[in-house]
Formats: structure tokens, C-alpha cells, sequence
């Protein structure tokens, strides 16, 4: 009903197509505005309404925009390039518009754009994945489907992450928050020593083969804490237990060269290797291995938190 009142409307007063502004982006048309929509009371077109303009700009932002991808390594090792991505030009905008809006007569503008370039390309990845700087394995039940998804979704999102020189590295960050939404499912974790079912089960065991990993690699631990009972897949001590809204691990790269972390789950084992270029100076801190086995009682419960 509320169409057809607006479609009738129309048709009785229709729009002055002359003061219009057609918007387009990319040779397409996204938006069409009229002056009078935008000019403030009662100064009709001399002035622009800033709220008007403020809510334009802040709808354009959010269709423009368009996140650069780093370049990265695919499964089978091979490179995959960046892309650049764009963003509104505020100031370009505003400098055309409001020539185009003290004119008569219907007219169109483009939408100006500022590239926005990743942080990763592919001449920075090549040149940072030719020396490995450490490796680190835990080993883990993979008849435990639940946990071993929570596991393999949190080692994919810090595969290929690249931590530059003097940069802090957030787990929490850069896994972001553990939610069903994201595909995470209720396994088993640790609740003031006790077992307890909870989304996103079985991550901390990333967070600690990372912990082991880049502190192979001589990094400066920021900020590590351990689980209220031991766990099973790291010696004691060694493991990094995170929560969104509690603990977190981070680190900072305090070497000359960025370092590139690969995260890989093969089977029940997960595999973090730590690499850098070939003018990396190899920084050798031993570390004491993760167990081959896990206890008997781990393998026939499937409660290997």
C-alpha cells in the first residue's frame, strides 16, 4: 500500500530530474540525488544540509570500500598475490561535489578513490619464507571431530600471518573472537581447573605450539599464561591458554626481519613453522619437544583438551 501511495505520488509530482546529481562508480550508476534533498532551510541551494552530506558520505564508505588482500601461500605452497583495495577519497569527494552542487542542471560525478595497498605483497612473501627459523609439533586425537575443527579453523587464521620488526602479535586479535557464527564448535576446555564444554574448545593448543614456536625462535614473550591443570600436548609449562574475554598471548618481534608464520594441520599432528629471509640472524633458544603420545586415557576418552 505504502508503494502504490509513493508510485502515485510521483506520477501527480514528479522529481525535477534537473537538479539531479548522478553518482556512479566504475563507469556504473550507484546513487542518484537531488539538490533540493540536500540544500538546508531556508537558504534552498545556497547551503548544503551537513547531516544530509554526512550520512551520503558515511552510505558511500560502506559501498565503496573494498579490504586489500595480502598475498599468501595456498595449501599446496603455492604464492597467490595480493590485491589492492579502495576506499572513498573524502577530500576528493567533497572538492567535487560541492562544485557539481552550486551548478544547475542534471550532471554526474565519479566517485573518487584512494587505493589502499596490503601490508603483505608477494616479493615481501617470497623473500621472507626462504629460511626457517623454527618448528614446533603437538599431537592431538583427531577422533575428537569437534575439537579438531576448533583446532584446524584458529591454525588457519594465523597461517600466513606476518609479524614485522618491533610489531606485537595478539592471538586474540588476530584469531578474533571464538563464536558458532564463525564456525567454531562446543568442545571441551578448562574452567577453573575443571573440564568443562564450551565454543571453540581445543585452540588454546594452537595458541601454545605457537607459544613454543616463535619462543624457539627468540622472540619477546608480552604476555603468556598458563591453564589452571596441566594439559596433555605441551610439557609443563609450556602451554598459553587465551580467551576472548580473559587471557591473551602475545608477542613481540624484536628482530631485524619480519617473520612469516605457517600453520598446518596434518592428521593429529599440528605443525607451526616459523620463517624469515636468508639475511635473517638465526637466533637458536631450545625449547623442549611436545610429547609423541598422549596418554592412554587422552586417546580413549577423546577429552584431549
Amino acid at each position: 500500500m505504502k508503494i502504490m501511495l509513493m508510485l502515485l505520488f510521483l506520477a501527480i509530482y514528479p522529481s525535477n530530474q534537473t537538479d539531479d546529481i548522478s553518482l556512479t562508480f566504475q563507469g556504473e550508476k550507484v546513487n542518484v540525488i537531488n539538490r533540493s534533498e540536500y540544500a538546508l532551510p531556508p537558504f534552498d541551494k545556497s547551503m548544503i544540509n551537513q547531516k544530509k552530506y554526512n550520512q551520503l558520505i558515511e552510505s558511500l564508505e560502506t559501498e565503496i570500500y573494498k579490504e586489500p588482500i595480502n598475498a599468501s601461500f595456498d595449501k599446496n605452497g603455492s604464492l597467490i598475490s595480493e590485491q589492492m583495495g579502495h576506499a572513498l577519497n573524502r577530500e576528493k569527494f567533497r572538492e567535487v561535489f560541492y562544485t557539481k552542487f552550486y551548478k544547475n542542471g542534471a550532471t554526474s560525478m565519479e566517485i573518487p578513490i584512494k587505493t589502499l595497498y596490503p601490508k603483505v605483497d608477494s616479493e615481501l612473501l617470497a623473500s621472507i619464507s626462504t629460511k626457517r627459523i623454527s618448528l614446533y609439533i603437538t599431537y592431538f586425537n583427531s577422533r575428537n571431530k569437534e575439537r579438531t575443527h576448533n583446532i584446524f579453523l584458529a591454525s588457519e587464521a594465523i597461517n600466513n600471518f606476518v609479524v614485522f620488526p618491533g610489531e606485537t602479535f595478539s592471538f586474540n586479535n588476530v584469531v578474533g573472537k571464538r563464536t558458532i557464527e564463525k564456525g567454531y564448535l562446543s568442545a571441551p576446555i578448562i574452567v577453573k581447573g575443571e573440564l568443562a564444554e564450551g565454543v571453540g574448545g581445543g585452540i588454546c593448543q594452537v595458541s601454545s605450539t605457537l607459544f613454543n614456536a616463535v619462543d624457539k625462535a627468540g622472540v619477546k614473550i608480552i604476555e603468556r599464561y598458563s591453564h589452571s591443570r596441566r594439559v596433555p600436548y605441551v610439557p609443563p609449562n609450556r602451554d598459553a591458554t587465551v580467551s576472548w574475554y580473559g587471557p591473551d598471548f602475545t608477542f613481540q618481534n624484536r628482530h631485524t626481519q619480519p617473520l612469516l608464520i605457517r600453520s598446518k594441520v596434518v592428521g593429529g599432528q599440528l605443525i607451526i613453522v616459523i620463517l624469515s629471509s636468508d639475511t635473517f640472524e638465526h637466533y637458536k633458544r631450545e625449547v623442549p619437544s611436545a610429547p609423541h603420545e598422549l596418554p592412554k586415557e587422552i586417546h580413549t576418552s577423546g577429552d584431549n583438551f
